[in-house]
């Protein structure tokens, strides 16, 4: 489906991306006042964060499974709407175990709705185009990092943790009225069934490569900026105030690498994908270095995410093109990744602070987790050599 102008559309697609992610990250920023509102530890209270995580990872197969075959634009209504109940949720619970509950809940629509909002942006375009389309879509997910969490983890700072779910829940809300306004009618596919995608889906090695490559590489980011609060006020020396402004710098390299990797897409996807993977192992390395070094540090967490959002566009574009004719699968299944990868990292970045590690030692784990990713995405390719002719390969990894 093609319409005259795909701006408004997307725009109103991003807008749901730009909930999606100041709710996600919005936690990171305000995770001392959860602890402290529920009574645990930080390290602990970061469960909170691996549980929205492992909602998403839950939510994309079984949602997906369900729904192939349904109206798009009828699914990312109700996917944002069960996302605004579920912020609502979060923010009156009255025990650590059930924000646990709620945060998982609240994960369940995510990785769905990029899925579908992926599929509806790259069908309002040309082909040439998708790849910018997609870009723009997750432009607000890298917006949210940029204004939503600085402003939302201020507010809960200042009207508490609980106060921040809501105004989550609020943009939600916006987005339902907005894709009702301008997202234009797009059918399902009738004949496409959730067992038939699955069984497409999961039997190539190179989705799963991909998957892998992204829920273990994208977990390094995930590994400071889980904890960037304390980093910032135990490590680096600054007030409690200097937090929305590290929040600030990931959403700014998170709009830069969107934007720069939905131009490399043009280059090559897969060349991107590396490119992202090592600079974001080497900028992780400068972040640790530079973390006793106050506001030095400021500047690393920009470069961190900025060359490790590369990473976003590409294994959503190379996830779509493994995936066959299981489209909905697979431009679902991406999000899945990444939030394994949000889990992944809170949990190792918690686990190595109570070690004994500090703070700053997150940093090295996603320097790991970085290379391991990259690692991955050679043996990918290795694979692909041996299993395709050179002219394939040439086309479909350019």
């Amino acid at each position: 489906m093609r319409t005259v102008s795909p701006v408004w559309p997307i725009i109103a697609l991003a807008v749901g991306g730009f909930a999606i992610g100041t709710t996600e990250f919005a936690t990171m920023g305000v995770l001392p006042e959860i602890a402290d509102g529920v009574g645990v530890s930080v390290p602990t209270a970061g469960h909170a964060i691996s549980a929205y995580a492992l909602g998403v990872v839950v939510g994309v197969p079984i949602l997906s499974f369900f729904v192939a075959g349904l109206p798009r634009k009828t699914l990312l209504l109700a996917l944002m709407g069960a996302y605004a109940v579920f912020n609502a949720a979060s923010a009156i619970v009255s025990s650590y175990g059930l924000l646990l509950v709620a945060r998982f809940l609240d994960g369940l629509p995510h990785g769905a709705y990029f899925g579908v909002a992926s599929l509806v942006a790259a069908n309002l375009v040309s082909e040439a185009n998708r790849g910018r389309a997609v870009a723009g879509l997750m432009m607000g997910l890298s917006i949210a990092n940029v204004v939503g969490v600085p402003a939302v983890t201020w507010f809960g700072q200042t009207a508490g943790w609980r106060a921040a779910y809501l105004a989550c829940g609020a943009l939600a809300l916006l987005t339902v009225a907005m894709v009702t306004l301008v997202v234009p009618h797009q059918p399902g596919d009738p004949s496409a069934t959730g067992r038939a995608e699955a069984s497409t889906f999961f039997r190539s090695p190179q989705v799963w490569l991909t998957m892998a490559a992204g829920a273990i590489g994208f977990g390094g980011l995930f590994a400071v900026y889980s904890y960037i609060a304390p980093i910032v006020t135990d490590v680096s020396g600054l007030p409690k105030g200097a937090v929305p402004f590290f929040t600030l710098a990931f959403g700014l390299g998170m709009v830069v690498g969107t934007w720069a990797g939905g131009e490399l897409a043009h280059w090559s996807v897969f060349r991107s994908l590396l490119l992202g993977g090592v600079g974001a192992g080497v900028a992780l390395l400068a972040f640790w270095a530079l973390a006793p070094r106050g506001w030095w540090l400021w500047p690393a967490t920009v470069l961190v995410t900025a060359l490790g959002s590369v990473l976003v566009v590409n294994l959503q574009l190379r996830l779509m093109d493994v995936a066959g004719d299981a489209v909905t699968l697979g431009a679902a299944m991406n999000h899945a990744a990444l939030n394994v990868a949000n889990a992944l990292g809170a949990y190792l970045g918690g686990v190595v602070i109570d070690a004994g590690y500090g703070y700053r030692s997150p940093a090295v784990v996603g320097v790991v987790l970085s290379f391991v990713g990259v690692a991955i995405l050679l043996w990918s390719a290795t694979l692909h050599r041996r299993t395709a002719p050179k002219p394939a390969f040439a086309d479909s990894w350019s």
